[in-house]
């Protein structure tokens, strides 16, 4: 069922999605001073290409430099990309179909607002946690 919901997920937005946080990780990796803002850009796209199936834990080794960045990222483009998110996770739940893929939007919320100090972990159901 992942695959499915990943494949209709790339038809219906997530593919131009993690192609516009490629985008934004190369502007901000060509910039020296915003290389972790980058990184975590390119983090971004990735788990938007594929976002069923997977989750975001916290990091245990982040500290106080990736809550200052995410308070500068937030400030700077995390407000408006969430934003973005919320609208197309709303519009998206208009219908049955859309409901997983409005929900995945509204999931990735998070990871627009606050990138720094999170990793994206496989979900596994027979284990009952994230490895």
């Amino acid at each position: 069922m992942r695959l499915l919901l990943n494949v209709i997920w790339l038809v219906f937005g997530g593919f131009w999605l993690a192609v516009a946080y490629v985008i934004a990780g190369i502007i901000c990796c060509v910039l020296i001073v915003t290389i972790p803002f980058g990184i975590a850009a390119f983090r971004n796209a990735n788990f938007c290409f594929w976002p069923f199936g997977r989750t975001l834990v916290k990091r245990g080794d982040s500290g106080v430099g990736s809550a200052l960045g995410n308070l500068l990222w937030l400030v700077l483009a995390g407000w408006w990309l969430a934003l973005v998110h919320l609208i197309t996770g709303v519009v998206q739940c208009v219908t049955i179909i859309g409901i997983p893929l409005g929900l995945a939007n509204i999931k990735l919320i998070p990871v627009a607002l606050w990138p720094l100090g999170q990793e994206i972990a496989w979900i596994d159901d027979r284990l009952g946690f994230t490895r």
